[in-house]
């Protein structure tokens, strides 16, 4: 939903959703100065984009390798006790149909340093064969939440994202997607994420607030 808010936006944006989205129901995407406002046919604000910052854009932490990815991928927390089974990014959809990015600690990092490969399918392959940018931000949305669940238990829903993508990724092109957590203040959880490609290109990062629950131990 961000990517989408944010396609307008050259450059750094920020997407902040302001309601629930209501599911399988039409909506309005309206352009306003310098960003977009998602809302209802009711006229209830769903969500909206601005020009963001770049300085509020995290420095991503030493990458992992993609072998190192795919082992930590084994970990993820989702595998089970899954939260969101039908979930575009970390859900359990065939290839193809959603991301499957399954963010795990990655082994020697610090708590919460999570991982997961991720290889762009060609279903979601715009007339370039790139990844279109709402799934580019889609791939970066839920590890940012799974890096607190690893860190210190307890989830969230996704308040505020500024990202920056540098380039998008091919399809059937090998990356990398990782996340940490920065800090966490009440029910107000900061963390950044970042994709680069297996040979360590950074493709694009963000800057991530989730408000959630109180932290609970993980299973």
């Amino acid at each position: 939903m961000g990517g989408l808010l944010a396609g307008p936006i050259r450059g750094v944006a920020t997407a902040v959703l302001r309601a629930p989205v209501p599911l399988e129901k039409p909506m309005r995407l309206i352009a306003t100065e310098g960003g977009a406002r998602l809302v209802s046919l009711e006229g209830v604000l769903i969500g909206e984009a601005r020009p963001g910052d770049p300085a509020d854009l995290p420095e991503p932490p030493v990458r992992p390798s993609l072998e190192a990815a795919a082992a930590a991928a084994l970990g993820f927390v989702g595998l089970k006790r899954p939260f969101h089974p039908v979930c575009f990014t970390c859900g359990v959809l065939d290839d193809g149909y959603g991301c499957r990015v399954f963010a795990g600690q990655v082994e020697g990092a610090p708590a919460g340093h999570v991982a997961s490969p991720w290889t762009p399918h060609g279903n979601f392959a715009d007339e370039d064969g790139l990844a279109p940018l709402e799934v580019v931000w889609a791939a970066l949305d839920c590890p940012g939440s799974v890096a607190w669940v690893v860190q210190e238990g307890g989830g969230g829903l996704l308040g505020t994202m500024t990202c920056e993508v540098l380039r998008r990724p091919r399809a059937g092109e090998a990356c990398i997607v990782t996340a940490w957590p920065i800090e966490r203040s009440g029910r107000k959880s900061l963390s950044g994420t970042a994709l680069f490609t297996a040979e360590g290109e950074l493709l694009a990062r963000s800057r991530q607030i989730w408000i959630g629950r109180a932290p609970t131990p993980p299973e």
